[in-house]
């Protein structure tokens, strides 16, 4: 019985009559024992014996007149979950055929959806990421020049059907002191970083108003939160991504597109692995998590601003940097 439920009990005897007195030889008998049947004397009071009112359970279950409750029906077995389906989505990521790109283009890949690449020169990285997920598809294209732009997404649409993803992931340094820093190499860095974000995102932008339908997400970095000397064109060129996350997000929120910005810290890739040891060392340990990030670290915050959960955000800058700009 529950805490929360009561019994009912009931007197049948009334409350005002006398109290019935078994016979002696009865009682000793115990409960079982018939009671002894006599004549009453003259000057004795008739003993009357109630008959026991209580139904015999049996006796009431098999009542005709009474319906009794069907048995619950045993659960029905439920089919398993059918597999993950592959959403289908077309994903294109510059820079994508080593690090930061490359980890982004498997992790796209394993969630379902259809990849291509940007690649410019290395193209045996290029083969090697076709040949590791197959389907995938590899494009070479400058991304500094507006023409190679429009050839790229050209071919990529052919490939893919559609571009609903664009990672802008490309990315260059020429470091020096401003004192030191040549016209071209802040010229180069600046084209390469933020041009080319530019002239993909308006390509994709194009496609995506016309579909409804888009995420863009472009890599900046702490630099340009935090700045780092000898790199002010790297620092302005990856400032300037954020601003161009900021003001095109506004610009496309009414057409079902996001755009959104994730900013890496010290990331173990091939750009931070031609540094010295000891600038390594020195950059590791002024990062509170205590170690470098890896590539994957940065592709799963690329994948969630893609993801559909993330429909409501935009104009937003994740920081992947184990508390490196805090």
């Amino acid at each position: 019985m529950y805490d929360d439920e009561f019994e009912l009990t009931f007197n049948l005897q009334d409350e005002d009559a006398a109290p019935v007195e078994l016979p002696k030889a009865a009682e000793e008998a115990g409960p079982e024992a018939p009671a002894e049947t006599r004549e009453p004397a003259a000057d004795e009071e008739p003993t009357i014996v109630l008959p026991d009112r209580r139904p015999e359970p049996a006796a009431e279950a098999a009542a005709p007149d009474m319906p009794q409750p069907e048995a619950p029906a045993a659960p029905e077995p439920q089919p398993e979950a059918p597999p993950r389906p592959a959403n289908g989505r077309c994903v294109l990521i510059s820079g994508g055929d080593r690090g930061i790109g490359a980890a982004a283009a498997r992790a796209f890949y394993a969630a379902g959806d259809r990849v291509a690449v940007f690649y410019h020169t290395n193209a045996d990285a290029a083969a090697a990421l076709e040949q590791e997920l197959p389907g995938c598809i590899a494009i070479q294209c400058d991304v500094a020049s507006r023409a190679s732009c429009e050839v790229a997404f050209h071919a990529a649409e052919q490939a893919l059907g559609r571009v609903d993803v664009l990672v802008n992931n490309v990315g260059i340094t020429r470091d020096n002191l401003i004192l030191r820093l040549t016209e071209q190499d802040f010229d180069a860095v600046l084209d390469t970083n933020l041009k080319s974000a530019f002239l993909c995102c308006k390509e994709a932008a194009r496609r995506m108003v016309r579909q409804r339908y888009g995420r863009i997400v472009n890599l900046s970095s702490v630099v340009a939160l935090r700045g780092n000397a000898g790199q002010t064109n790297y620092a302005a060129s990856k400032a300037g991504l954020i601003g161009l996350t900021k003001s095109l997000a506004r610009e496309l929120a009414a057409r079902n597109v996001t755009v959104n910005a994730v900013a890496p810290g010290f990331i173990d890739t091939d750009m931070t692995a031609v540094l010295p040891e000891a600038v390594r060392t020195g950059m590791t340990q002024g990062i509170p998590a205590g170690r470098a990030g890896q590539p994957e670290d940065v592709a799963q915050a690329v994948a969630f601003f893609a993801a559909e959960q993330s429909s409501y955000l935009t104009g937003q800058v994740l920081c992947v940097d184990g508390g490196m700009a805090m």
